[in-house]
Parts: C-alpha cells; structure tokens; sequence
C-alpha cells in the first residue's frame, strides 16, 4: 500500500479510530490492532510475502530467547548464526540470486567460455532489506547483551511488520522502537499534530518535488546520448533532489504517522545538501542504515581503532556493501566505491589529526562542492550500466551540444519551474531549520498546510509514482 494512494487515505482513518476509540484500553489490544494492520498493509503488494516477514520474525523471537538463556558461548553464537543465516540468506535468494548468476555466467564469457544459466523469475518483496536489517538489530543486540529478549511475542511481530516504516525506513533499532510496544500508549494531542505537520511536508516533498522531477529526470536519462550537456547537468541536478524528496518525503511520512499513534522514530535525514564534506553528508543522509553499518559491520570490524590501513580496509567494505545493500546491479556498488574514495582522504586527515576546521569564509564553497561530487556520483546511482553513467558524464565534461529535454514542450518547461521553486522553497525552509537547530518543519499557519496540499494534489495529478526506495 502507498501512502500516496486512495488506499492509504481510506485506511489510515480507520486504523486510527479502532486503535483510540476501540481498542485503546489494554496495550496488547492496542499492539494487536498494529499488528493485523501492518499486515494488511504489507499484503496489498503480495499476501503471499507475508509469510517471510513471519518467518522472519519468527526466526529472530526464538534466537533472541535462545541467545540470552544459553549458558555457553558456542551455543549463543549458534543461535545468533541461525538468525543470521536465515535472514540474510533469504535477502540474498531474493535480492541478489539472478545478479550472481549473471555476474558468474558474464566472468566465464570474458575468457571465451559460454554457460548456460537459467534465471529464476524472482519477485523481490517490497521492503526486505529495511525488515531484514531492523529484525537483526535485534538478535545482534541481545547477543551482545545490550537489551535483554522479550517473550512477548505479538509485540515483537508488531515492532518488526509496524507499518509507517515497513518498507522504506526508518531502519529502527530494537533499543528503540520494541520498549514502546510494552506501554499502553495514550493520545497526545501535541504529538499528532506534529506528526500531521510532517506528513503534509512528506507529501510536498513526495508529489511536488520528486513526482515532477522525476518526469523531466525520466526523460533526460532515457534519451541521454542525444541530449545537451546543460540538459544531462538538470538531470543530474533534479534527480539529487528527486530521491531527496522522494526518500525523505517517505521518511517523513512514517514519522509522522507514528506520532498518530504515539510512536516515536528515529531522524532519517537532517538535509544532507547543506553538508560541508562527504563525512557530514553521511551523518546526515539515510541515518539510520548509516548507523547501522557502523554499529553493526564497521565497529565489529575493528571500526577506526587498528592501523591506519586496517581502518582505511573497514571504511571501503562499508561503502562497499553500502553500495550493494542497494540493489543488484554493479552501478550501486560503483556508486559505494566512489563514495569510499570521496571519504578516505577526510578520514586519513582526521585519523592523522590534520583536518581543518571550515571557516564560515569558505563554508559556502565547500557546501557547493560537496554537493557537486553528490550530484555526479547520483549519475552513477540512476544509469542502467556502469557504462551509461561514464558516458552520461563524459558528454558533460565535453559539453557536448544536442537535445534540451525539458524546453521540447511548454509543459516541461513549466515542470521544470515548479521544480525550481519547490526545491527554492525547501532549501530555505532547512536553511531556516537548521539555524534553529532543528530537524523538522513546522507550519505556523493553516494557510501554509493549505497551500503545501494544494501544490501536492495537482502534483498527483500530474505524475503519480511509487517511492524509489521501495524497490531496495
């Protein structure tokens, strides 16, 4: 189910009135009503998926009560291996099962040898690497013995399927999120209308932005090899704030909606465009798979604590599955590996003690280049092939005449625009957030909620699509 959709819109009043109205005298019954329609939820794509996140949730209830009753540790690490195993094994069946094959099939053909694999028509469910990740956290956490396990088992089921953030994040972790499904949770008005605040800016950054963009995005990168460097630059530039909107605007609406139901999720974006390094970019962009992969990948690697190639060794393996968590494609893991060389020659400057602090002289200019080497390495992320990508910015760098995309038709041009200004729009709004030091928008007037709903419904009208991060 989309939260941009007639389903949504129908669904999410009613969930509301059972679980305040009907249901909110005991904390299991409230946990219940989450429960069936989280899976609800998730069945609209595909009923049949509901079986993995169950199975899933299954696996990782029973290890983390094996895990924390073991009285040795061999056992301990067994039970945390079948977590492992199962979960990460059923990712990599559905995710990267035909990738590896072809990949396997590609490397004989390089040496002139032909083999004959057949590829497995696989549906990847929606949202398997966000439940994947957030249900270890939990075994990860109770093995190293930092939460305890919990036998209850319809609030586990509840917190690993809780609807807002099923499919596209925040990735939350256990420490987090499961201790709010042990207390009956009461109606605070101050949190709901907070959280309808941040829906309303999730869709403005969802139709208006990303759904418009995406339109002139689609059309430059189809047709790239014909098109004018000054039309590839806009792409590049519309998709940087397309899968900003786009991921955040989700992000924000999951958020939101929690706070409906007096949940409190983590901050997953904190306007990473206004960074002044690649460092900062990555404290500030998809927060909560950053941190895991330093909790969970980097920091049991040995993280920045050995030589300084060791360190510099865990940084590129994190980028580097970084990049592939995002999809079977080599394009993701290229995109990783470029970002592995943006962040190395900071992170030598830091682990030697050389950094220089920014002054405000040049904090513009290190903002503005920092979100040129963003843009670019977005070029690599979007393109079909590593190939399309180095051509795409090839005809960049050569500045290459040709087709401009968004002026074929008047209504490109005015596509464009409302994408200039939108984007014009939510650069001071975070520049203004950020001054104030906060992470959220907060409307002070109905005016402006009424306009951003405006803006977004002839936005949908427009274009209507699914969110980007569905498909990872």
């Amino acid at each position: 189910m989309l939260f941009n959709s007639l389903d949504f819109a129908i669904f999410l009043p009613i969930v509301f009135t059972l679980y305040w109205f009907v249901f909110s005298k005991k904390v299991s019954h409230q946990n219940f009503v989450i429960f069936i329609s989280s899976y609800i939820f998730y069945g609209f794509w595909d009923w049949r998926f509901l079986t993995l996140i169950f199975f899933s949730s299954l696996v990782d209830f029973y290890s983390g009560i094996k895990i924390d009753k073991a009285k040795t540790k061999f056992k301990r690490k067994l039970f945390l291996s079948l977590s492992l195993f199962s979960n990460l094994g059923l990712l990599a069946f559905f995710k990267y099962y035909n990738f590896f094959l072809d990949s396997f099939s590609d490397s004989f053909q390089f040496f002139g040898y032909s083999i004959n694999a057949d590829r497995l028509s696989i549906v990847l469910p929606v949202g398997i690497s966000f439940y994947t990740f957030q249900t270890l956290s939990y075994s990860i956490d109770v093995y190293n013995k930092k939460i305890h396990h919990t036998n209850n088992f319809l609030a586990f089921l509840s917190f690993v399927s809780f609807f807002p953030q099923l499919v596209a994040g925040p990735i939350e972790r256990a420490s987090n999120l499961l201790p709010q499904f042990f207390y009956k949770r009461v109606f605070n008005y101050d949190k709901a209308v907070s959280g309808i605040q941040l829906i309303v800016w999730g869709f403005f950054k969802k139709m208006v932005i990303a759904d418009n963009a995406s339109i002139i995005v689609n059309g430059i990168f189809e047709n790239y090899q014909n098109q004018s460097f000054e039309s590839l630059l806009l792409g590049a530039f519309l998709f940087s704030f397309q899968i900003y909107g786009d991921f955040s605007g989700y992000s924000d609406i999951a958020i939101g909606v929690a706070r409906l139901f007096n949940f409190d999720l983590m901050t997953n974006f904190k306007f990473p465009y206004l960074s002044k390094n690649i460092g900062e970019f990555w404290k500030r962009w998809h927060i909560s798979l950053s941190t895991w992969f330093r909790d969970y990948l980097y920091i049991p690697l040995g993280g920045s604590k050995g030589s300084l190639n060791t360190s510099i060794r865990n940084v590129f393996i994190v980028f580097l599955v970084s990049g592939f968590w995002h999809g079977a494609n080599w394009t993701f893991v290229f995109w990783g590996l470029i970002h592995a060389m943006f962040y190395i020659p900071l992170f030598i400057s830091i682990k030697k003690g050389t950094e220089k602090d920014s002054t405000n002289k040049f904090r513009v200019f290190n903002i503005f280049s920092t979100f040129i080497l963003v843009m670019f390495s977005w070029i690599i992320f979007r393109s079909e092939s590593i190939s399309d990508s180095i051509l795409y910015i090839k005809r960049i760098l050569t500045f290459k005449s040709g087709d401009s995309f968004f002026t074929s038709t008047s209504k490109y041009l005015v596509i464009t625009g409302v994408c200039f200004l939108s984007i014009l729009f939510t650069v001071l709004v975070e520049i203004y957030n950020q001054k104030k030091e906060r992470v959220e928008v907060y409307f002070k007037s109905v005016f402006l909620i009424f306009l951003c709903l405006i803006i977004a419904f002839f936005g949908a009208i427009k274009n209507h699509s699914d969110f980007i991060y569905f498909q990872f």
